[in-house]
């Protein structure tokens, strides 16, 4: 954050020390956050004050709406303030009531801002501990207008406070706001090549279910314009923080935005733009973050609408939900004959990877590749968030593919760009700079293999797992004192009838041998030594169970003339897609393990063929390089130069 913002968000902070000991830290942000935004609405509606003022007396006997003509009294501006009040001239005394009435005199949306903050029993607080009048003067106080700050400088301005909010009472800053630097790669990418779609008269539709304080909306449209001065940009939102939208609702009308367009609510559970569609969707959902509290309502969808639905491809696991917002952003998708749609999406790095084949984060892969939905994922350098330093990548989807990128899907290695700041902010100690932004950029537009940048086919990253199996083959120990011992404590042991346990009992130390090589052969000797009497299932599968072993020189259990399958033995191959998986196992599984086979069976789901299908991404072994170890010569000579200096340290000791 360059100084003049932080020097600005620091002084408005300080109010923080007013407020010390009758307040809580974690109350602080309540209060220093709306007092922010009321000072800018203020700042931003001063220059037509007096214009909206006039036309408020001259229609306010009358019966017509005077929205319309206050909103263009105030410059068009999509709220206004009808009191004659501002922060500087509430007086010293009756100050919670005149700061009230002020409020109240704004227009319907603005005031909504700060019901969302819950702001009025602050200000009561504020007055019964005798602070009101004097935190309204720091705020007077302080120039917020448009021309000290301008838009993208006050929304860097509230991010650190928010910054600052979620630090004192020890919340996450980073599930409100991403980083500007990460904001502006993201919406590069997203727009790069797409002038054709931005193209002037156009209305742009703008989305990002994880809204935050709206750092996507505003960078979205402001490329938009960079690009296409005449294109009508509209932007829709849902953010569940009541904070974080209070601001971005703000930010969205200052700027002249339909603020009903930026929704309250948990955007999985309760989706408040449904059935829509929209051109570029933005997003940087929470990493991590488990979705036990809509697990409901989620399944529900999934089971009862299926792919009519926003969860039809599968479900991840609960403790991380961050393809939920994917699948949601493709369900908004418009249909490419109409151009189509873009996603730019932050995930960590569970999403590449998490989950065998059949499990719900690979078929959600499987969906989006074989739908050839993914255009590139790049790789970002750690700890440039402000809640963690993990891994991150950009991913840009996009199911209108220009020609020379259908089937296939670029990986970006962005991981080394990053630079130092000086100051950590939180866990964000890397930024990315303006050189590095367009580098990255470059290296998508162009399209090209570099060390960077490789292309692969989507079928790169698929495969079908085949389960190997190996016969069972068993040897017995009937005489063996643990094994007996283990049996005879196994709580099935106790089920049995009392006669055939002591029959069992009496028949195991008659065999001749003590291991037998044949599971037939054991069964028949032992129901032979137990003098034909009846040998249940259930209790034969106990004596398996304990006195069994493998052995490779025994006999091969057999059902119905077929081998019979060691669960133990069991194991899994996973065959590149596209390769036959009979001429794989010969290849590479027969070799080792003559009498293994395919247990064909296992089919997928979709395909019918023998093998799940599954997909991963695994991007690190992409771009592994390896590095040869040190010759030994080199670091022998290391470690005696290591104890050379060591026997000279001694040598002084004892001196």
């Amino acid at each position: 954050m360059p100084e003049n913002f932080s020097t600005t968000a620091s002084f408005l902070w300080s109010v923080a020390d007013l407020l010390r000991g009758d307040f809580k830290q974690s109350q602080y942000g309540r209060i220093i956050l709306p007092f922010t935004l009321l000072r800018r609405l203020e700042c931003v509606l001063a220059p037509t004050k007096q214009a909206v003022l006039a036309e408020y007396d001259k229609r306010k006997d009358s019966d017509l709406p005077m929205g319309p003509f206050l909103e263009k009294a105030s410059g068009g501006l999509k709220f206004y303030n009808t009191s004659p009040m501002d922060l500087a001239s509430l007086g010293e005394t009756q100050v919670l009531d005149n700061l009230d009435t002020y409020i109240r005199s704004f227009s319907p949306a603005a005031r909504e801002i700060f019901e969302h903050f819950g702001f009025h029993g602050f200000l009561e607080k504020l007055d019964e501990a005798n602070l009101l009048y004097q935190v309204i003067q720091r705020f007077a106080s302080t120039d917020l207008s448009p021309q000290a700050h301008s838009n993208y400088e006050m929304g860097l301005i509230f991010e650190e406070l928010i910054r600052r909010f979620a630090e004192s009472s020890n919340e996450t800053a980073g599930e409100h706001f991403t980083p500007r630097d990460i904001v502006h790669l993201t919406t590069a990418l997203l727009f790069t090549d797409q002038q054709e779609k931005i193209a002037p008269g156009k209305i742009v539709t703008v989305y990002d279910p994880t809204a935050g304080t709206g750092g996507f909306l505003s960078e979205g449209e402001e490329y938009i314009h960079s690009i296409s001065q005449d294109a009508r940009v509209r932007v829709f939102g849902q953010e569940l923080n009541p904070e974080s939208h209070a601001i971005c609702m703000a930010d969205m009308l200052i700027k002249g935005h339909e603020i009903d367009n930026i929704k309250l609510g948990n955007t999985l559970s309760d989706d408040q733009l449904p059935a829509q569609q929209f051109d570029f969707m933005l997003s940087n959902p929470p990493f991590g973050v488990d979705w036990k509290k809509v697990q409901k309502q989620v399944q529900d969808e999934h089971k009862l609408k299926g792919h009519a639905g926003r969860f039809g491809p599968g479900l991840p696991r609960v403790s991380d939900g961050s393809l939920l917002f994917l699948m949601h952003l493709m369900s908004k998708m418009r249909d490419a004959k109409e151009q189509g749609s873009r996603i730019g999406i932050i995930l960590n790095g569970s999403p590449l990877f998490t989950g065998g084949a059949g499990s719900g984060e690979s078929e959600i892969r499987r969906h989006i590749l074989e739908n050839d939905l993914l255009e590139a994922i790049v790789a970002l350098p750690t700890d440039m968030f402000y809640n963690t330093g993990i891994a991150t990548y950009v991913w840009v989807l996009s199911n209108h593919k220009r020609p020379e990128r259908k089937g296939r899907v670029q990986l970006i290695n962005a991981t080394d760009m990053g630079d130092k700041m000086r100051k950590s902010l939180g866990s964000k100690r890397k930024y990315l700079t303006e050189d590095s932004i367009e580098t990255i950029v470059r290296l998508y537009g162009a399209f090209e293999e570099t060390e960077t940048s490789k292309i692969f086919n989507t079928t790169d990253f698929g495969y079908r797992r085949i389960t190997v199996e190996r016969p069972l083959q068993l040897a017995f120990h009937p005489k063996d004192e643990t094994r007996l011992a283990a049996l005879q404590a196994d709580k099935g042991w106790e089920k049995l009838d009392k006669a055939l346990r002591q029959a069992i009992l009496d028949a195991l130390p008659r065999f001749e041998e003590d291991k037998i090589l044949s599971r037939s052969t054991f069964k028949k000797w032992l129901k032979v030594h137990m003098n034909g009497a009846t040998l249940p299932a259930p209790a034969f599968k106990l004596l398996q169970k304990h006195l069994g072993e493998h052995d490779d020189q025994a006999e091969v259990c057999k059902t119905k003339g077929q081998p019979e399958p060691n669960p133990d033995l069991r194991d899994n191959e996973n065959v590149p897609l596209g390769e036959d998986i009979h001429a794989y196992f010969a290849r590479e599984v027969t070799p080792h393990v003559p009498d293994a086979w395919i247990d064909e069976s296992k089919k997928d789901e979709q395909d019918g063929q023998v093998g799940i299908v599954g997909y991963e991404i695994p991007f690190n072994r992409h771009f592994y390089q390896y590095v040869p170890p040190r010759p030994l010569e080199e670091i022998d000579a290391d470690l005696d130069q290591v104890s050379r200096e060591i026997m000279a340290l001694l040598q002084e000791v004892h001196a």
